[in-house]
């Protein structure tokens, strides 16, 4: 068995939508997947793209990726990089893909310059909490995510 870690490009889109939705369910959550997949290629391969896919393969067969994006630390004075999204296929689980994914973007940080490496996980998901600890991942207690979104957005935009 060979696992491979590559970027995705733009040929990847149908996958990576593909990937989102089976997290969502994985999580729970598909009742709020709500993008366009050309709005998500576009916000991927455009211009100015807004975030990074890694797509893990074993065998040359995509099975899981990591979907992340730059953040920054005022504290450290450097970028950080922020996972959005870390998924692998339940017949590819056991296999060390997800370990790699998140190798890859340890090294990408190393590389970048980067403080550190973060990421959420739902309070329920203690497979996953588990795997993260067992990484030396350390949960950040003290801090509460924060979100604003729909209706309070907009009206937060138009506050003066």
């Amino acid at each position: 068995m060979t696992v491979s870690i590559r970027s995705a490009t733009p040929a990847d889109l149908p996958l990576i939508a593909q990937f989102i939705r089976d997290l969502a369910d994985y999580e729970k959550l598909a009742h709020e997947v709500r993008f366009d997949e050309a709005t998500l290629g576009e916000k991927l391969f455009g211009p100015r793209p807004y975030a990074e896919v890694a797509i893990g393969e074993i065998d040359g067969a995509a099975q899981g990726f990591a979907l992340f994006f730059h953040n920054f630390s005022t504290f450290e004075g450097r970028p950080g990089i922020y996972l959005e999204d870390l998924f692998v296929r339940p017949g590819a689980r056991g296999s060390g893909l997800g370990k790699a994914l998140l190798a890859h973007l340890a090294r990408l940080c190393i590389e970048r310059d980067c403080a550190r490496l973060e990421w959420s996980v739902l309070d329920w998901n203690t497979p996953s909490i588990g795997f993260y600890r067992s990484l030396g991942a350390k949960p950040m207690d003290e801090w509460t995510v924060m979100r604003v979104d729909g209706e309070a957005l907009d009206a937060l935009a138009g506050a003066g």
